[in-house]
């Protein structure tokens, strides 16, 4: 059974920075193509990263280039995405998917996590 687990979130300042775990069980996390999603208060849920996974491609939103790295432990069969220089704008609820194509559109994603709270506020 796949199970998607998502952790460390928390509250920061702006500035500051948290890494994000998902770790997966039931198959194997490098053989499919992965992503991060994110709703912010009052709005959708979107894309933020995936990676994929034939190649290790990366994809990232525009907002967070530069600032949010994803990356894999697949021994550990864990996701990661490390958030640094977090702004208010990041605060959402974060979550991790499992998808069939590398792409930032939800709609490729079959298996989600229950999601993990971020909160950039002074």
């Amino acid at each position: 059974q796949v199970h998607l687990v998502e952790s460390g979130g928390g509250s920061v300042q702006p500035g500051g920075s948290l890494r994000l775990s998902c770790t997966a069980s039931g198959f194997t996390l490098y053989t499919y193509d992965i992503g991060w999603f994110r709703r912010a208060p009052g709005r959708q849920r979107g894309g933020v990263s995936c990676i994929s996974s034939s190649d290790g491609n990366t994809y990232y939103l525009d907002p967070v280039k530069g600032r949010f790295t994803i990356s894999r432990d697949n021994p550990e069969n864990i996701l990661y995405l490390q958030m640094n220089d977090l702004k208010p704008e990041d605060t959402a609820v974060y979550y991790c998917a499992r998808g069939s194509q590398y792409t930032a559109n939800q709609e490729a994603y079959e298996d989600w996590g229950q999601g993990t709270q971020v909160t950039v506020a002074s």
